[in-house]
């Protein structure tokens, strides 16, 4: 039998095999709720691979039977473990796994990826907007770029729309030495900090930096066509997401009259 379309296009023998391969997996082993949520580790109600519970996500059944996906890992009651990664997660809605893990007839909701997008590109701005407020980050060019030069920045945070020329130059001589993720837009990344724009923001070491981290992870995984979410997906060999370095982010003879107008509003503000 052939696998659902998760999609409107035509599923490959390749991604049929591995639709089928994860189902046959979950079905195959035990369940996933008997295990004790215990240790760094979790297992894939889906995949029935063990992994770190940051590159994954948590869900519950909440009131009237509804999956409830449990970002921060604390809401009461058995926990639903899946990987991070956009096919795992409609692969798990479509063949009925969150049914099989709970051991009752759940709802799903229909827009479940979209909507894990939305709330973690959320929690990269809160999370953001706590290191502002706490003096552990900066934006703009210029400052973000004295802290990398004093040894201050434990993380970079780059807009995932910025002119791919401008994130280079800004990483030169850094590259590959820090993490950089790029989780949001310039204009979403500027709300945090006050401005109608910013691409480049620096972080300092600690607890939210690794947050930041973790949540861009778990988005990238969400967001990227394969699902990956590993370290490639966060930092490719030249600074940038890979999605970036493959050329997704538009050259410069192609931006529109608004982009090019906010990058040099950038360049002359440090922003």
């Amino acid at each position: 039998m052939r696998t659902p379309r998760l999609t409107g296009r035509p599923i490959t023998p390749e991604q049929d095999s591995d639709a089928g391969g994860m189902a046959a997996a979950a079905s195959a082993a035990g369940d996933a709720e008997d295990e004790p949520e215990t240790g760094p580790l979790r297992r894939c109600a889906m995949t029935r691979e063990r992994l770190p519970k940051e590159k994954m996500i948590r869900f519950v059944i909440g009131p009237g039977d509804v999956v409830v996906p449990d970002l921060a890992a604390r809401l009461p009651g058995r926990g639903i473990w899946l990987s991070a990664r956009r096919d795992v997660i409609e692969t798990a809605r479509a063949r009925g796994a969150f049914a099989r893990a709970s051991r009752r007839k759940v709802a799903v909701p229909p827009d479940l990826t979209s909507g894990l997008q939305v709330a973690l590109a959320r929690r990269v701005g809160e999370h953001l907007g706590l290191a502002r407020r706490a003096g552990q980050a900066v934006a703009g060019f210029a400052k973000a770029r004295e802290w990398l030069a004093s040894g201050r920045a434990g993380l970079v945070v780059q807009a995932s729309d910025g002119s791919r020329d401008e994130r280079t130059r800004f990483l030169a001589g850094w590259s590959g030495k820090i993490p950089v993720v790029a989780p949001l837009d310039a204009e979403r990344l500027g709300a945090v900090f006050g401005r109608d724009h910013t691409v480049h923001v620096a972080v300092a070491p600690g607890r939210l930096a690794d947050l930041l981290r973790i949540e861009a992870g778990r988005l990238a995984g969400l967001t990227e066509p394969d699902g990956s979410s590993g370290p490639k997906a966060l930092t490719g060999p030249d600074g940038l997401r890979s999605a970036d370095a493959g050329g997704d982010a538009l050259p410069r003879e192609n931006e529109s009259a608004a982009r090019r107008a906010a990058r040099r509003d950038d360049e002359k503000t440090g922003g």
